[in-house]
């Protein structure tokens, strides 16, 4: 999968989760740039993310994820393993 669709994938998933359709993300997006992105929404982010994408984190992976172009590379390094 490339990055482009998974940017694709990853932007339907925040819209769906921060009930925002009007987010716009990229790879230095963080926290800070989503203003209902707290702990607790973290949590269903990454949750939905490992759905969408049929892929699961273990906690280091998700220590490693400070923003959206992190999350790409693990998603991709995910996939990657799993052949697809």
């Amino acid at each position: 999968m490339q990055q482009s669709e998974i940017y694709s994938k990853l932007t339907e998933v925040f819209h769906d989760v921060f009930d925002d359709p009007s987010i716009v993300i990229g790879p230095e997006t963080t926290a800070a740039d989503v203003s209902a992105w707290d702990s607790l929404n973290y949590i269903n982010l990454m949750i939905a993310v490992m759905a969408e994408f049929n892929i699961k984190f273990q906690t280091s992976d998700l220590e490693q994820i400070h923003n959206v172009g992190a999350m790409v590379d693990a998603i991709e390094k995910k996939l990657a393993a799993q052949g697809q």
